[in-house]
């Protein structure tokens, strides 16, 4: 799980360039289509029909999921420092303890949703609503990561049934042929260092998608959820590296809180499951 938010950072910084000239829905094409490219020599050596599944309707949902959350929070970089975005989608883990429930049948008591609701503060404190300084784009990521939980949620239905290989062909798949139908509205012509950038992002969601895989594979979505808050060290990096941007004060109160609640909700979450 940590290593494929580490690529995942590196991925957004990679976006955060590229969405300064091309659109979103262009730059996520390309992504998911260099992606499925190098997926395909894997799919040919797999020997047994690889896009076989027990649950076809859950992969295309989840390739939707992941479709919607990779174009919003493109969207959101197009004007959002990296650092503040990131921060923002920490939402993802409330929502995976919320669609824990209907999706998978888990049971979540009062301590972890007064934790989810704490948490939803902390996003407060960071987008600021009916401030003078409210961004409406800092709406972006909370879509974005809700569309990221539902996927993860789902990658929890499949995860005794697919391979890996399975659920990534599928999520590839989908994306490529929904992005395809948008993309010609907005296409331009990509320069030799853009088409570079984009086949790394292609290289890098592929590496990032196959190590969270592994890990919903092998534990609870509620359990694996608080580990994101990795990423506000990584993004801040990537921020101030390439960007020369940093966090505004409220940023990092907001995270802090959110950080605090998600750490709470894991240790709940060992407290309910242990003997």
């Amino acid at each position: 799980m940590l290593l494929a938010l580490l690529v995942f950072s590196a991925m957004d910084a990679t976006s955060k360039i590229l969405v300064q000239d091309y659109s979103p829905i262009e730059v996520g094409w390309g992504r998911f289509f260099v992606n499925l490219l190098l997926l395909l020599p894997f799919a040919l050596r797999h020997g047994a029909h690889p896009f076989r599944t027990a649950t076809p309707l859950v992969q295309i949902l989840r390739g939707f999921a992941m479709v919607g959350s990779g174009v919003f929070f493109m969207a959101a970089l197009v004007t959002m420092p990296i650092p503040d975005a990131t921060a923002v989608s920490f939402v993802s883990p409330f929502f995976v303890t919320a669609l824990s429930i209907p999706i998978l049948g888990e049971r979540v008591g009062i301590r972890r949703w007064s934790a989810v609701a704490v948490g939803f503060i902390g996003i407060l404190v960071i987008v600021q609503p009916g401030s003078a300084t409210f961004n409406p784009t800092s709406l972006l990521p909370m879509a974005s990561s809700f569309c990221f939980a539902s996927g993860l949620v789902l990658t929890r239905r499949i995860r005794s049934g697919d391979s890996a290989l399975t659920t990534l062909l599928y999520t590839c798949g989908v994306a490529t042929l929904v992005m395809s139908a948008m993309v010609p509205f907005v296409w331009q012509p990509l320069t030799p260092a853009a088409l570079a950038r984009v086949t790394l992002m292609g290289c890098l969601s592929g590496v990032a998608q196959y190590f969270l895989l592994l890990g919903y594979q092998r534990a609870p979505a509620s359990l694996l959820a608080p580990f994101s808050y990795v990423q506000i060290i990584t993004s801040t990096f990537w921020g101030a590296v390439l960007f020369h941007t940093w966090p505004e004060p409220s940023t990092w109160v907001g995270s802090a809180i959110v950080v605090a609640s998600g750490i709470y909700v894991l240790h709940r979450e060992r407290v309910v499951k242990r003997p």
